[in-house]
Formats: structure tokens, C-alpha cells, sequence
């Protein structure tokens, strides 16, 4: 038992990628369609069309924090059927949406579903993939979610604009009822792996119930979510504004980035996990952080298709490095009962970031231009850094202020 849950290419943890990659797909495909869609179908504004992804982001967000809880003591498989047959179900419901209320009631179920699904999936694999190999093992898990937010928005653009919307509905049904027979070949749904963490009272903590605040969150988690929110609000600049950004540098498609920003982080997750795996995050995120601010700067004087290239195969090499050694970081330094809070908290620090991102630039855009808030948005990445050495630093001091005194306490 001991040498088979050291291997990392293991049936199930192939399974849950491919599940966690068709779940996002389902998603990815309707996040640039819908709006269009709605705008058209039933001539709303602006502000209703914006209500299609922040309601659909926000029951997201809400679900998640329920199903961390979840995870930790009712079956994953049962969580993970449900989330399924939310997203399902409810994605054919689209097609009798008779007005804009019902189909924005629709997506609020389809954003509880995600919500579910986007953390179990997660939670499942990391009880799957070795501790030794967590940060490699995540980085290709991961890959999942790159492909799928490269393929999806192609996908769902190609099928609705060549077949219609209802075509594009029976293809992300189609998708949603591919994951069941999946499912039905993983073994390793309520896997309870051994500790991660290196407190002397592990045990005591794993077998002891977690009341409270302690349910939804730990301040272990604190400094990753937060600088995990911290370069989400750059991807929420990116997402919201590098179209308009591209009409008004006369860039024909800009469409090019997400593609080498996907390639660039396809290519760089197996080699930063290995890394995370080795030396710890203090090897990934500094470099992480560095290579984000560098496209940044990039894409603030961006006036050709070579450069939107570059700054895209800059983005996606930080990101690339960051997020998958944050949510290894995360999902180690809590207990396994644990896991599926963190993970639940990773991915709402990423749309809460985004969000964030999205408003608080846009204000920035207004009053001056999208290459002035570009360069504002590398300046949260300095945050980042400043944060993260803050807090290695102030690690250290701790550390060998307390090193005497164990020392002490042995003899030495």
C-alpha cells in the first residue's frame, strides 16, 4: 500500500484530471458566449448583461465555503454526483429560460454546482497524489484548468456561432454526462491520507472535531490567500479589459494571448512543481511574482502582436509558477479533515481577485488609460513580493528566537 500511494501517475489521479478538466470546459465555454447571448436575446443592458458572471461567480463563491465543510465529513462522491447533476440539469434549463430572471436564476444553480465540483475534485486529488509529490503532482492536476480556459472560450465561440446556442447547450450536457462513467472508475474517493503538518500535536488535532471559525478558515492560510487574491486582481485586468485594450492599440486579435499564456503555463508546471517539491515556495513565487510584473510592464506598452506574445508567455510562466505552488502550500500546512476549506478558499481568493480586479482597475482605467492601469497593475505584484518577504523574514527571526530555547530544553 505504502509503494503504490508513492506514484503519482496513479488510475485515479488521471481520472480526476480529466474529470476536473471537463467540469471547467462546461464553464469556460459559457463565460464568453453568455453575455453576448444575453445582450442579444433579450436586449438587456450593460449592467444585466454584467449580472450573467458575477451572480454565477458569486453563488460559486458561497458554495464553496459549504462544501469545504462538507468534505470533511460526508462522502466525496456523493458531493461530487450532486455538483454534476446541478451543473447539468440546471445548463439544459437555458434552453426554456423564457426571460432574463429566469435565466439569471439559472445561473446562480449552475455557479452552486461549479462551486462544488471545483473544490472536491481538488480535494479528492490531493488525498491521491504522494505529500512528497504534492507541489509536481498539483502542477499537473492544474494543467487541467490552463487547457480548459485555453480551449473553452474556442470552443463555445465556434459552436455558437456555427450551430446556435441550442447545439452549444446539448455539447456542455454532453460534456457534464461524460464525467459520470469517469467518476464510476475512481476508488479513492474518501482516501484520508496521513498528516501534513509537522506540529508535535498532529494527531491530537487530526482526530479532534474542528469547531467554529476553524471550519471555514485557518490563519495558516492567510498569507497564501492572500497573495493568491494579490495576482488575481492582475488576471481580473487582463480578463476584463485586454479586448478594449486591443481595439485601442489596433491589435487584431488578442485572442493570441490566452493561447501563449496557456502554452507558456502548460510548458512551466511540471518543472515548478518539482521545484516547490524540492526547495519549498520560497524557490517559486519570488521568480513567480518577478516574471508577472515583467509582462506586465509588457502589456503597458504593447503596440504590436510580438510584443502581446511576450508578455503573454511572461504572464502565463509566473502564473504558471504561482498558483499551483500556492494551492500545494495550502492544502500542506492544513490537517486532511482540512483540505477541502482550503481548497474551497483557494479558488475564492482567485474570483474574489478577479472581481476585485476587474472594478478596482476599471475605475483606474476611466480616469486615465488601459496602459496606465496596466502598469498600476504590476504594482500588485511588488505587493506581493513585499508581503511574502515580509513574512519570510519575520519566519526566520521567530524561528531562531525560539531555536535557543529548544536547544536549551535538550541539553545543548
Amino acid at each position: 500500500m505504502g509503494e503504490s500511494r508513492e506514484k503519482l501517475w496513479t488510475k485515479d489521479f488521471v481520472l480526476l484530471t480529466v474529470c476536473n478538466l471537463l467540469l471547467f470546459l462546461t464553464i469556460q465555454m459559457q463565460t464568453p458566449t453568455f453575455p453576448a447571448y444575453v445582450k442579444q436575446t433579450y436586449q438587456a443592458n450593460d449592467f444585466v448583461v454584467s449580472l450573467v458572471i458575477s451572480l454565477f461567480s458569486l453563488a460559486a463563491v458561497v458554495a464553496r465555503v459549504f462544501t469545504g465543510e462538507a468534505l470533511r465529513t460526508k462522502n466525496s462522491k456523493a458531493i461530487a454526483v450532486m455538483a454534476l447533476c446541478t451543473v447539468g440539469i440546471f445548463s439544459a434549463g437555458y434552453f426554456w429560460a423564457g426571460n432574463i430572471a429566469l435565466f439569471l436564476l439559472l445561473r446562480v444553480f449552475v455557479g452552486i454546482g461549479f462551486g462544488m465540483g471545483s473544490t472536491t475534485f481538488p480535494t479528492i486529488v490531493t488525498n491521491v497524489i504522494p505529500i512528497r509529490k504534492l507541489g509536481e503532482g498539483m502542477g499537473y492536476f492544474g494543467l487541467s484548468t490552463s487547457l480548459a480556459m485555453a480551449l473553452g472560450p474556442v470552443i463555445g465561440l465556434g459552436i455558437l456561432q456555427s450551430f446556435g446556442f441550442g447545439y452549444m447547450l446539448f455539447a456542455l450536457v454532453v460534456l457534464v454526462a461524460a464525467i459520470f462513467p469517469l467518476m464510476h472508475m475512481i476508488r479513492a474517493y474518501n482516501l484520508r491520507p496521513a498528516a501534513t503538518t509537522t506540529s508535535p500535536s498532529a494527531s491530537a488535532v487530526n482526530s479532534a472535531p474542528i469547531k467554529g471559525v476553524g471550519r471555514f478558515f485557518d490563519k495558516k492560510l492567510l498569507l497564501p490567500v492572500s497573495l493568491n487574491f494579490c495576482l488575481s486582481i492582475t488576471y481580473g485586468g487582463i480578463l476584463s479589459f485586454l479586448a478594449l485594450y486591443g481595439k485601442e492599440t489596433h491589435i487584431a486579435n488578442v485572442g493570441w494571448f490566452f493561447l501563449a499564456n496557456a502554452f507558456a503555463m502548460v510548458l512551466i508546471r511540471p518543472f515548478s512543481g518539482k521545484l516547490y517539491d524540492r526547495k519549498g515556495h520560497v524557490a517559486v513565487l519570488p521568480p513567480g511574482a518577478i516574471f508577472v510584473g515583467i509582462s506586465l510592464l509588457i502589456l503597458s506598452v504593447t503596440t504590436s502582436e510580438a510584443l502581446l506574445l511576450t508578455s503573454a508567455f511572461f504572464y502565463g510562466l509566473g502564473y504558471g509558477m504561482i498558483q499551483p505552488s500556492i494551492q500545494a502550500w495550502m492544502v500542506r500546512v492544513v490537517t486532511p479533515e482540512q483540505r477541502g476549506m482550503a481548497n474551497g478558499l483557494f479558488f475564492n481568493s482567485i474570483d474574489l481577485g478577479i472581481a476585485a480586479g476587474s472594478m478596482l482597475l476599471g475605475v483606474l482605467a476611466t480616469h486615465s488609460s488601459y496602459s496606465v492601469m496596466y502598469r498600476w497593475s504590476a504594482v500588485c505584484m511588488l505587493l506581493f513580493l513585499f508581503v511574502y518577504v515580509v513574512s519570510q523574514v519575520m519566519a526566520a527571526k521567530a524561528k531562531a528566537k525560539n531555536a535557543p530555547l529548544a536547544g536549551e530544553q535538550i541539553g545543548l
